[in-house]
């Protein structure tokens, strides 16, 4: 008689029970290698990686930010004061430098899939960033775009909504050329 699995059974009713052929294993089967047939076996260590970036990455960074909106491209150095490895991830704590306006920076970067997010901290920023938003990089530092804290600016309606930051670890110098 087929019975509903809801249905209440009777006190003292038997169920039948059958037994995994698999379970319980035997120690000695525990013991003998298994062979991955592919033989592909990700080999790849990100606490490690975080480890060596956070020794190597370099500490400075320039660049230019492009806000979507149309207003103008500003320069941008990024120095890096501390990097610590933490897990898979590497803390980055710093300053930037947007233009004529200094913040400091703090963000993670992520090292097995190399994604970045940096916050800068400071309560003004240049046109098109706003207080709150985080740049966001799928291959490290470059290229980063700027992800403001919501789609709409309050103190101006038609402001930017985004923009691009590109960043490079070979920051040139200006010659200088002595006088005499």
């Amino acid at each position: 008689m087929p019975f509903l699995l809801a249905m209440d059974l009777p006190i003292g009713s038997q169920v039948p029970f059958q037994q995994n052929p698999q379970l319980p294993l035997d120690p000695i089967q525990l013991a003998i290698p298994v062979e991955v047939e592919s033989k592909f076996v990700e080999s790849f260590d990100p606490v490690a990686r975080a480890t060596v970036l956070a020794d190597t990455l370099p500490r400075q960074w320039c660049g230019t930010f492009k806000p979507f909106d149309g207003n103008p491209t500003v320069d941008v150095s990024l120095n890096l004061s501390s990097l610590k490895p933490m897990g898979q991830m590497v803390d980055i704590r710093g300053s930037m430098n947007l233009g004529t306006v200094t913040t400091p920076v703090q963000g993670n970067l992520h090292a097995k899939s190399d994604q970045l997010d940096l916050i800068p901290l400071a309560d003004v920023l240049v046109a098109g960033m706003e207080p709150g938003g985080m740049f966001l990089g799928l291959q490290d530092f470059s290229p980063t775009s700027w992800s403001p804290p919501r789609l709409v600016n309050t103190n101006a309606p038609s402001g930017a909504i985004g923009g691009r930051l590109a960043l490079s670890s070979t920051c040139e110098s200006v010659p200088v050329m002595p006088l005499w």
